[in-house]
């Protein structure tokens, strides 16, 4: 009898875990389709002046929110339920490396002060405008019981850019300035909300102080330096692994393979030691472009360009298309259901603080950062700052997943000022995703008819899809032969005091030129071609003299 009792119980967990594997399988194979309409949607979009993949993506998990809402009789509205390590662990990765991979490094650089003022020093200033709007505005609208923390966690939050839209609705090519300041912002932004939100988690913040204060400044100083240099580190490991073993002796599909694994073991590193792995993978990234790229064969260089594209591409439609689905998850919705005005209020006043925030920083930092440039071409025009005040202004993944770290357990809430927090940042992050994003486009085409004027502002770079191989801070080498014949070069004090950017870039060129490439190979070292007689030679790399 016991026996017998023992024996259906198992069935009965087998026959649940079997149904329970069907709805997952069901739920994952409606996703991929939906990921699939997404691109051709979008793609039947692409010369559309209003849209962008983003806004695409969002509008059919939205309308797909819906449809699983009605058929579910309003119980549930999205396939998978969201995980902060579905995001960070997984999505988020393959996007910030592939940025850091492909963007113009030389634009980056170039602009590399004015990035860090924007994205450290203006994001500080946004986290203390939104925080402490916060506090003034919440505590009289009655939505429950928030504390200091996260007010301070509020903050942090919507200081987060969407850097992701962003480079989707900036075009590299045709405002390169533009992109590389925004995109460079946006990934130092990122990083620094996210190392706000954890300090703010970590400290005790019963008691504030200057020394308190001293302690978050000097944590997130230690944060940038160390993650920039474990980024730094893995992008050269794996250069000189490459370099040296040379996979392409044998298989393309080693070389590829080492490349990806590298990438993401820096993040996961930075994961463990609780670093900033934004900053890491972005700037092994960087590295891995300058060198190891360089390094494999020219098989495995399309392999590798194509495939981080892609997995970028996919992540972030995965991300929008997700948002848009959980948009309308009726549990946090019915927290506030009874008041809806409470929710809008909160919206506008968090949609309010985000504007002030960006400009408190974008102008005020534009002109100390006109200050340090002489020649005009170089200063950030009224018009182009305004355009870098309004990609900004865009709000999403990463505010969610932080929205969801701060405000529920495993992604569901019970208390009532929680779900409004959430609900309201649902709100913002689609208002500000549809309404700003598709008013970005015809903003810059209006600001900025013709971006021939912004050619003045850079020097000539190829626009082609093989510009991330532009060496890191300067053109290739013929370049600086050309500039050598015709300029006569200044002093090195006086070449430092009258135009430092270049002047870092000459001895870059030359530490590069003389220890690095010699080292880690990158441009201008080709391997042997596999089979050839000097294959076998224990010099496998010689200097291209062509290049």
């Amino acid at each position: 009898m016991m026996g017998g009792f023992a024996l259906g119980a198992v069935l009965s967990k087998m026959n649940n875990l079997s149904t329970s594997d069907h709805s997952s399988v069901v739920s994952v194979n409606l996703f991929v389709a939906l990921l699939c309409a997404c691109i051709v949607v979008g793609h039947l979009l692409e010369e559309s002046r209003w849209m962008n993949e983003s806004i695409t993506a969002l509008a059919i998990g939205l309308c797909t929110g819906v449809v699983i809402l009605l058929f579910s009789g309003g119980k549930n509205s999205h396939l998978l339920v969201f995980s902060e390590d579905l995001f960070f662990i997984y999505l988020l990765p393959p996007i910030i490396f592939n940025a850091g991979f492909q963007v113009k490094k030389k634009q980056f650089f170039r602009n590399f002060m004015t990035i860090t003022l924007f994205g450290a020093i203006g994001t500080l200033i946004s986290f203390s405008i939104i925080s402490l709007g916060a506090i003034h505005f919440f505590k009289n609208m009655n939505i429950g019981s928030l504390e200091i923390g996260d007010f301070l966690a509020i903050g942090a939050i919507f200081s987060a850019t969407d850097s992701v839209c962003t480079l989707q609705v900036l075009n590299q090519d045709d405002t390169p300035l533009l992109y590389s300041l925004v995109f460079g912002e946006g990934v130092v932004n990122d990083a620094t909300s996210v190392v706000l939100f954890n300090a703010v988690q970590n400290f005790d913040l019963s008691h504030i102080d200057a020394v308190t204060a001293l302690q978050l400044v000097g944590n997130f100083i230690y944060l940038f330096i160390s993650s920039t240099l474990l980024g730094v580190f893995a992008g050269l490991l794996s250069a000189f692994i490459i370099k040296k073993l040379y996979f392409g002796r044998h298989s393309t599909d080693r070389e590829v393979a080492i490349m990806i694994l590298m990438a993401y073991l820096s993040y996961m590193l930075a994961e463990l030691l609780d670093l900033s792995a934004i900053l890491t993978v972005f700037f092994c990234g960087i590295v891995m472009s300058h060198y190891t790229w360089h390094n494999v064969t020219e098989s495995s260089r399309v392999t590798t360009k194509h495939t981080f594209a892609t997995l970028s591409f996919i992540a972030e439609i995965f991300i929008f298309l997700y948002v848009g689905m959980d948009a309308l998850d009726i549990e946090k919705w019915r927290y506030v259901s009874d008041s809806p005005g409470t929710s809008i209020g909160v919206s506008s006043v968090l949609l309010g603080l985000i504007l002030a925030g960006r400009a408190a920083f974008v102008f005020p930092l534009s002109f100390l950062s006109n200050l340090t440039k002489k020649s005009p071409e170089n200063k950030i025009e009224l018009k182009q700052q305004v355009t870098i005040w309004w990609a900004g202004l865009m709000r999403g993944a990463v505010s969610m997943a932080l929205a969801y770290n701060q405000f529920t357990r495993e992604g569901h809430t019970t208390l009532r000022g929680n779900a409004i927090m959430i609900t309201s940042t649902i709100t913002v992050v689609l208002f500000s995703t549809v309404v700003f994003g598709l008013l970005t486009k015809p903003l810059v085409r209006h600001l900025l008819p013709s971006p021939k004027h912004l050619v003045s502002m850079i020097s000539s770079e190829s626009l082609t899809p093989k510009s991330f191989t532009v060496p890191l801070l300067i053109n290739a080498q013929d370049s600086e032969a050309d500039l050598g014949s015709t300029i006569t070069r200044p002093t090195s004090l006086r070449m430092l005091l009258t135009a430092p950017s270049r002047s870092v870039h000459h001895y870059w060129r030359k530490f590069d030129n003389a220890f690095m490439r010699p080292v880690f190979g990158g441009r201008g070292f080709v391997p042997y071609v596999p089979g050839s007689p000097t294959e076998q030679d224990d010099s496998q790399w010689k200097m291209d003299t062509s290049k």
